[in-house]
């Protein structure tokens, strides 16, 4: 099978190209780095040529504003109009736990114009919702610090190794389309801001993490819930702990 992978050079395309190759598929890594830019559609069209499946796993460079939302809906647009002229049998795309939940956030309003615009393209496809990544704390970490504190909303989550993440798309991206969602999550449930806080303890990063409901996630307050995947949702395998033991964002450099 051919396969490209759109944001194959990131952390989770990585690891997906990796699988994908070692099951012995044909695949390609497109970025911007070889040459593929989603947003201009510059080297798009030759990036696909014989592709049987496209696996999107690119993301936006920013995650609070409007230029999130613009991200996905030019990237999605140019992306599936390309795919309609090679014949694309399969859109595989990672998506988020709480996207169509929470309209506040540009990011995540981004994302379900972006699940619109796959499910109405007449091409077959399977949507992989995962929650936050185990990686994506930091990210959360940045964009919540005021001052000293960092404030957090105490909403639940069941944050999910990337390499959990990774391992369920290469397996989607094998098989045959489901013309809709399925959702990945980790195997621990957690508070956001409680969780988070044993995070910074561990990198004994120079912060306070402070709880408070009205804290925005990336645009967005957050009711307890509205983070929790589907009970038939699969569950990665491994936990906090023993991600974080083994984590190069243990040893960030406060």
């Amino acid at each position: 099978m051919n396969i490209v992978v759109m944001g194959g050079r990131g952390l989770v395309g990585r690891n997906i190209v990796e699988r994908l190759r070692a099951q012995r598929h044909r695949v390609s890594a497109a970025s911007r780095s070889t040459g593929v830019d989603l947003i201009t559609g510059k080297g798009l069209a030759d990036s696909l040529v014989g592709a049987d499946v496209v696996v999107d796993v690119s993301n936006s460079p920013t995650f609070d504003d409007m230029a999130a939302f613009e991200f996905f809906k030019t990237a999605i647009s140019n992306l599936l109009d390309a795919e309609k002229r090679a014949g694309v049998k399969h859109h595989v795309s990672l998506s988020v736990v709480g996207t169509g939940r929470l309209d506040a956030s540009p990011y995540l309003r981004g994302k379900a114009l972006q699940e619109h615009a796959i499910a109405s393209s007449g091409i077959p496809f399977t949507i992989v919702h995962a929650t936050q990544f185990f990686e994506f704390l930091l990210d959360i970490i940045t964009y919540a610090i005021d001052g000293q504190a960092i404030r957090l909303s105490p909403a639940y989550i069941e944050p999910v190794a990337s390499d959990d993440v990774a391992a369920t798309i290469a397996r989607v991206a094998a098989n045959a389309p489901v013309n809709g969602s399925i959702e990945i999550a980790g195997p621990e449930r957690a508070r956001m801001s409680e969780l988070i806080r044993q995070f910074v303890i561990d990198m004994e990063a120079p912060y306070e993490v402070c709880t408070d409901p009205g804290a925005p996630y990336f645009g967005a307050t957050l009711d307890e819930c509205v983070l929790l995947p589907r009970e038939d949702a699969e569950r990665g395998k491994l936990g906090f702990q023993a991600w974080i033991e083994r984590s190069e964002y243990a040893l960030a450099n406060w």
